[in-house]
């Protein structure tokens, strides 16, 4: 009923996150509707990315330079190092412009399950940037999963001599009901509740 190259490219769509066949078909069947001003530029910027985008040489982070601008930027060399699991960890954190530091990009928890351990997520460089950067604090903005959270204890330890850890706060979001929050969620908030 289609074309090979319609076909392949449905396939392609649909590997995406948050893609399935059906909504693969719409975007394809869209994007060949509107050929000129959306495709062709498409497909100009999807092979300007794969010939320029590599990953920061220090952090992890997505950049067309060795260094992300983050790391280049020395306003951001303030001894605060956040420890991510991936890029769109970064981009959420960076979302919220509250944080100033320098970032460092896992690319996954350990999982051995998955068979990841500590060297498959680069905890040998992060242990080295500490020293190498003169970073006085990490903070661990891993999700609050079986997999991130065991990675944050193995962090814990492996840098606890080294620098000062923290991690995020954990609770009950701004604007969050309590009556739609998991047990998880309200036990954890009650366990990090502060004085007003």
């Amino acid at each position: 009923m289609t074309p090979t190259a319609v076909d392949a490219l449905i396939d392609l769509m649909a590997r995406l996150p948050g893609l399935g066949p059906r909504s693969a078909r719409r975007a394809v069947l869209h994007l060949v509707r509107k050929r000129g001003p959306l495709l062709a530029p498409l497909a100009e910027a999807m092979t300007e990315v794969a010939a320029t985008v590599r990953d920061c040489v220090t952090c992890g982070n997505i950049a067309t330079d060795p260094h992300c601008p983050i790391c280049a930027d020395p306003r951001r060399a303030n001894g605060i190092l956040c420890v991510v699991e991936d890029v769109a960890d970064l981009w959420a954190m960076e979302r919220g412009a509250a944080f100033k530091g320098r970032y460092h990009v896992l690319g996954g928890t350990l999982s051995a399950l998955d068979a990841v351990g500590p060297e498959d997520l680069g905890l040998p460089r992060l242990a080295a940037r500490i020293d190498d950067e003169g970073i006085t604090e990490v903070i661990l903005a891993l999700n609050a999963t079986v997999d991130g959270q065991t990675t944050a204890h193995y962090i814990a330890d492996l840098l606890a001599n080294l620098v000062s850890v923290t991690s995020l706060a954990q609770g009950v979001p701004i604007g969050g009901e309590l009556d739609y929050l998991d047990d998880g969620t309200i036990s954890a908030a009650l366990k990090a509740r502060r004085a007003l």
